[in-house]
């Protein structure tokens, strides 16, 4: 079985090959092709992946590939990892935020909208490639605004099946796990738990979760009010989740506490995407030891927790037929009632050999929905401009984007956004 990795020189590469490694009894990958733009790169990131396959006895071989055809070309599954324009182009996305007032992010605001531009050309690209090359291969995308990126697969790759993944429920499902260990004292194995959520990708809210079936959302409603309370400095306003008595999605205190981030944008340097660079470089060194074998403690600082489980959790389930309930992001199908059934939405869903089946959902309450909707146009718009180069429904992105610039202030930001992009950008020149 062969696996295809685009983007496979990113750091988090390593934490992906240590949940193939940790599968190799159920999942029988023998081929894991590693597909990057960056020669250098790959090879150190590869280097250091073919040494920690070594140590464990070479279950399956690594290919390092600048051919992205030959990377896919019979692949069972691919995955998209990638980043267009690399660091340099997060942290541009992150300061023309910050020129123009607004949220300088990597997947909302006007920065993700950039990153989006960059990025749906480039994996519609990988999804024709795998049309021709790897016919009825799933296509599982990291890349972020990730959301998006499936929202523009489901409409112009409708013969790919596309799935988006996130580490943010996954994550959030193991905080849940921590708090009610520290309310009962009890230890819960993470295959007895399942989160309910829905949304957008970075624009969710999760509201349930069970426990060997029984529903104990009240208690963790009851333990985040009560940790909240009690912080210095707490991630919400208590009266925020006892008002809504659900835990919004952390993305979304750029839309809930817009203030607040704005001033720690003044802060900068370092923005986020500087101190990755510098966390980065020191990963890379640490792979490029001849010695070392095992993933450094440092890729934690790198953020994307339990990425390696949940990667590789999601291609096992397909290939085994397990019936596993995941997170992603899909079309809905009609499963929230009341909702177009195009939509892609970020929801649990049944994972199985025969796909991805969205398990049903109610749909949020208006408090929620509106902001919901408000985004969904910005992201179909988003999508329309990435794809034609439609400089006026990029216009109308910004234009729809709660944490867009004001009206008189859009064509000020959209010829920023493209002139600092354009290399990547050919579709608007």
């Amino acid at each position: 079985m062969k696996v295809a990795v685009i983007g496979g020189g990113s750091s988090y590469t390593p934490e992906l090959v240590k949940g193939f490694l940790d599968r190799v009894a159920t999942f029988p990958l023998t081929e894991l092709w590693l597909v990057d733009v960056e020669p250098q790169r790959l090879a150190i990131v590869g280097g250091f992946a073919q040494r920690m396959v070594t140590a464990r006895g070479n279950p399956f071989r690594i290919q390092l590939t600048t051919d992205r055809r030959a990377g896919v070309a019979g692949a069972s599954y691919v995955t998209t990892q990638l980043r267009v324009g690399g660091m340099i182009a997060r942290r541009n996305d992150e300061y023309l935020g910050q020129r123009h007032g607004l949220i300088g992010q990597e997947t909302t605001g006007v920065g993700g909208l950039a990153k989006a531009l960059r990025t749906i050309p480039v994996v519609l690209g990988i999804a024709a490639d795998m049309a021709e090359l790897a016919p009825g291969a799933p296509l599982v995308n990291f890349t972020n605004p990730a959301g998006l990126v499936t929202e523009a697969l489901a409409r112009h790759a409708p013969g790919v099946p596309a799935i988006g993944v996130c580490n943010v429920p996954i994550t959030a499902k193991m905080a849940i796990l921590d708090l009610l260990q520290r309310r009962t004292g009890e230890t819960i194995a993470a295959e007895r738990a399942e989160l309910k959520t829905l949304g957008l990708n970075h624009l969710s809210w999760h509201r349930g979760f069970t426990v060997d079936g029984e529903d104990v959302w009240p208690l963790v409603i009851e333990g985040t009010l009560a940790e909240l309370r009690a912080s210095e400095h707490p991630m919400w306003d208590p009266a925020l989740v006892e008002s809504l008595q659900m835990l919004p999605n952390y993305y979304l205190a750029y839309f809930y506490t817009t203030a607040k981030k704005l001033a720690e944008q003044e802060q900068w340097p370092p923005s986020r995407a500087e101190t990755v660079m510098q966390v980065e470089a020191e990963l890379l060194a640490e792979y490029a030891d001849p010695d070392r074998s095992d993933p450094p403690a440092d890729l934690m600082k790198r953020g994307g927790a339990w990425y390696s489980t949940l990667a590789t959790q999601l291609l096992n389930a397909h290939y085994n037929d397990l019936g596993e309930t995941h997170i992603v992001n899909v079309p809905q199908g009609g499963v929230v009632p009341g909702w177009p059934a195009d939509w892609v939405l970020e929801l649990p869903a049944r994972i199985s050999r025969a796909g991805v089946e969205p398990l049903p959902a109610e749909p949020l309450p208006p408090v929620c929905f509106g902001l919901l909707a408000a985004v969904k146009s910005y992201e179909l718009l988003a999508v329309q401009a990435a794809v034609h180069g439609d400089r006026n429904a990029l216009y109308q992105a910004l234009l729809a984007h709660p944490l867009g610039p004001a009206a008189d202030q859009i064509p000020a930001v959209l010829d920023d956004l493209l002139e600092t992009n354009q290399r990547y950008l050919p579709r608007f020149w």
